[in-house]
């Protein structure tokens, strides 16, 4: 009988133009590489970001954009507080999730509102 086995990449939408922002946002404050896209989707504008142990986000754009702000990736951070640290620095809020009692959750928006999820530890 046929599964599914497990998930290659999550896609989120982004405004056309703006994948340098994104590129800061991904790459340069969440720490996942920027990766080329395929030549023949290259074209169609958005960015790539894999770490190559799986972890792969896709942003592709849309011409009438608007940001997910329920539907949303979930990441597990390591170093959370570093994480939150650098992104407070960069004038990015965040909001703290419900108590999942053995993980941290927050919520931040990527730079065009999509919502991120940030999974860590609980604290103490």
């Amino acid at each position: 009988m046929a599964s599914v086995v497990r998930l290659d990449h999550v896609q989120l939408a982004m405004p056309p133009g703006r994948e340098e922002e994104a590129q800061a946002f991904y790459q340069g404050l969440l720490g996942i590489p920027r990766v080329p896209k395929p030549a023949p989707l290259a074209a169609r504008g958005g960015a790539w970001f894999e770490d190559g142990r799986g972890l792969r986000v896709h942003l592709g754009v849309e011409e009438d954009f608007r940001p997910a702000r329920k539907a949303h990736p979930a990441f597990v951070v390591e170093g959370l507080d570093d994480l939150l640290a650098r992104l407070e620095s960069a004038g990015i809020g965040f909001q703290p999730g419900d108590d999942l009692g053995a993980s941290r959750q927050v919520y931040v928006e990527d730079p065009f509102g999509n919502r991120i999820e940030l999974l860590g530890p609980s604290p103490g």
